[in-house]
């Protein structure tokens, strides 16, 4: 890992305690930002690279949890707590939400870092998904009108036959749209379009399904 393909954002109010993990992680090679307060974090410009947040809960301006709950919606990197006031509800609310971690301080660095390094692979695989589906999303743009209306008939499971008469379209015709539907969404096989179809969570208005009755 090298100190421009992530970014670890560090929020705590503390000056001593910010000052230390960005040592520490500079120690480690790895880039760190710190911040004192939450809105100083969220009004920040953010690099466009695996991140990891590491998030204090008690802050100046708002709770560390009311914090991840508001971001809950948006693309936020994956969050490490750490507190000098940990319970257990506390806990299993951060990590119920999708915190990667929660630590009590002190906590020892090779905890830390074990925590922070996990945060960084769980967002770089979660990126690469993301661009991934992306990817599909813009094939799937790629089709004209009709092929869009035939990818779900034939990923529904029905038969050449069938999806024609269903289109009102006849079979040779039906046939040069599912190749071309083929080749622009990149599916080597019908098993890999279906599984395209269902990651772009295309509706599939036909019950019947490859390898059903």
């Amino acid at each position: 890992m090298t100190a421009d393909d992530h970014i670890v954002f560090i929020v705590d109010d503390d000056e001593r305690i910010r000052e230390a993990l960005v040592e520490l992680l500079d120690s480690h090679g790895m880039h760190a930002i710190a911040f004192e307060s939450a809105c100083d974090y969220v009004s920040a410009d953010k690099p466009d690279v695996p991140a990891c947040l590491v998030l204090d809960i008690e802050l100046p301006d708002i709770n560390g949890l009311d914090l991840q709950r508001q971001i809950a919606d948006r693309d936020h990197p994956p969050i490490v707590f750490i507190t000098g006031h940990g319970d257990i509800p506390s806990s299993v609310r951060a990590i119920k939400h999708g915190a990667v971690d929660f630590l009590t301080k002190p906590f020892s660095d090779a905890d830390l870092m074990a925590a922070i390094h996990a945060a960084i692979a769980q967002d770089r695989e979660k990126r690469a998904e993301r661009a991934e589906i992306d990817v599909m999303r813009q094939h799937y743009l790629d089709l004209t009108p009709r092929e869009r209306e035939v990818l779900p008939l034939v990923v529904s499971g029905l038969l050449n036959k069938q999806a024609a008469a269903e289109l009102g379209i006849s079979e040779v015709t039906l046939q040069i749209h599912r190749r071309n539907v083929m080749q622009k969404m990149a599916a080597a096989s019908l098993a890999d379009l279906v599984r395209i179809a269902e990651r772009l969570e295309i509706p599939i208005t036909h019950s019947r399904r490859v390898g059903g009755n």
